[in-house]
C-alpha cells in the first residue's frame, strides 16, 4: 500500500511516499531555515507564504522520485494538528485537493505523535507499552503509547518547549538561529559543570516541564542587570562554550529525569524519543547512557527524520487507515 504523506506544520515543506508504513519511497523536505533566519525565529506569515509557493513542486518532485503514478497512490495523509493554522491550511487544503481529485481516503495525522511514530520507520518490533517524549521547537510533551496509534499525554512544557529554549540562549549568546545545531555544536568544547544553571523539576510528581526560568537564569549570568549589555563583549569575556555547554545539560538532565521517572511509573518496555531537538548529540548520548542504566531499550530515529518531515506522516498513516480512522473532506486544521 502506498501512501503519499504531507507535512506543513510550522517551516518544513514535505511529501513522501511510504509503502505499507515502513519502506520509505521518497521523502522530500523543503527547509526555510534561510528564510527566517533574519528574523531570529519563524514568522508566520512567510513560513504560509514559502509553503504556498513550494507545495506543488514539492508534491510533483515527491512522486518524480518515488518513480510511481498518481494512480499508484492509495491515500493521502497530512498533519492537521498541532501548528501554525496558516501553515497547516495549506497542506490540508493540498491533501483535500488530492484525495477529491484521484478519488483516495483522506486521513488526518497528529503532528506529535507522527513524531513518536519516525522511531518505526527504522526499528522493528519496538515494545509497547513505551514512553515517548518528543522534544521540538514548539513542543516538549511525554506520552505513554500503547501502540502506534494509541497515545496519552503524561506531561507537557507549562512554558518554554525546549526547542524554545535552545533558540533564545542561542540569542542571548549572539548564535544566530536555528540556535540548537550552534549550542550543540559548541557545548562540544565547553565544560558541562562551569555554571551550576537551574533544574526545574516541578514537584516529586510532576512529568510537566518548565524551562522559562533556565533561560532567564542564563540571561542573568551573561548580562547581569544591564540587559543592554551587547553580544561583542560578551564574546570577549565569556567562555560561550561552557555557558553552552551547562545550558545544554541543564535542560537535557530535565528531559532524561521525567522521561524515565514516566517509564517506571508505567511500567514501560522501552522509551521512544523524537522531534528536532531529538537530533541533539548529547541527548542522544545521555538517553543511551541510562538505557544501558535501566535496561530498558531507547529508541531515536536518524537524524533526517528527528525534524520534520512526511515519510512519519505517510508510515503512521498506514495504520490508522488499517484500524478505519479515515477522515473526510469535513476534516480541518487545527492549529492546538
Amino acid at each position: 500500500m502506498l501512501i503519499l504523506g504531507i507535512e506543513t506544520s510550522c517551516d518544513e515543506t514535505s511529501v513522501a511516499i511510504v509503502r505499507n508504513g515502513r519502506e520509505i519511497v521518497s521523502n522530500v523536505i523543503f527547509s526555510q531555515d534561510k528564510l527566517h533566519r533574519p528574523f531570529g525565529g519563524v514568522v508566520p506569515e512567510i513560513a504560509c507564504r514559502a509553503h504556498l509557493e513550494s507545495i506543488i513542486g514539492i508534491i510533483h518532485c515527491a512522486i518524480t522520485e518515488a518513480e510511481v503514478k498518481c494512480t499508484d497512490i492509495d491515500a493521502i495523509a497530512v498533519v492537521n494538528s498541532p501548528g501554525l493554522i496558516g501553515s497547516l491550511l495549506i497542506g490540508v487544503t493540498a491533501a483535500k485537493t488530492l484525495s477529491m481529485a484521484f478519488n483516495i481516503p483522506l486521513i488526518a495525522v497528529h503532528h506529535l505523535h507522527a513524531h513518536i511514530y519516525a522511531n518505526n520507520l527504522e526499528h522493528d518490533a519496538i515494545p509497547y507499552p513505551a514512553v515517548s517524549l518528543v522534544v521540538s521547537g514548539g513542543h516538549t510533551t511525554l506520552f505513554l503509547s500503547e501502540r502506534e496509534t494509541q497515545h496519552v499525554v503524561l506531561g507537557e512544557t507549562i512554558d518554554d518547549a525546549a526547542g524554545e529554549a535552545f533558540d533564545k540562549v542561542a540569542k542571548i549568546l549572539g548564535l544566530g538561529y536555528p540556535g540548537g545545531s550552534v549550542i550543540d555544536q559548541l557545548a562540544k568544547q565547553g565544560n558541562r559543570k562551569a555554571i551550576p544553571f537551574p533544574r526545574a523539576y516541578l514537584g516529586k510528581d510532576s512529568l510537566d516541564f518548565s524551562f522559562s526560568g533556565l533561560k532567564t537564569a542564563v540571561l542573568y549570568h551573561v548580562k547581569g542587570q544591564d540587559q543592554n549589555r551587547s553580544q561583542t563583549s560578551l564574546k570577549n569575556t565569556m567562555d560561550i562554550a561552557d555557558i553552552s555547554a551547562s545550558f545544554q545539560e541543564a535542560v537535557i538532565d530535565v528531559l532524561v529525569h521525567k522521561t524515565v521517572a514516566a517509564s517506571k511509573i508505567h511500567h514501560a518496555r522501552s522509551i521512544l524519543i523524537g522531534g528536532g531537538v531529538a537530533a541533539n548529540s548529547r541527548l542522544r548520548e545521555k538517553f543511551q547512557e541510562i538505557s544501558r542504566e535501566i535496561r530498558l531499550p531507547v529508541y531515536c530515529p536518524s537524524r533526517e527524520l528527528c525534524t520534520d518531515n512526511a515519510a512519519m506522516v505517510a508510515g503512521l498513516a498506514y495504520w490508522k487507515y488499517s484500524e478505519g480512522n479515515i477522515s473526510d473532506l469535513r476534516m480541518e486544521a487545527n492549529p492546538s
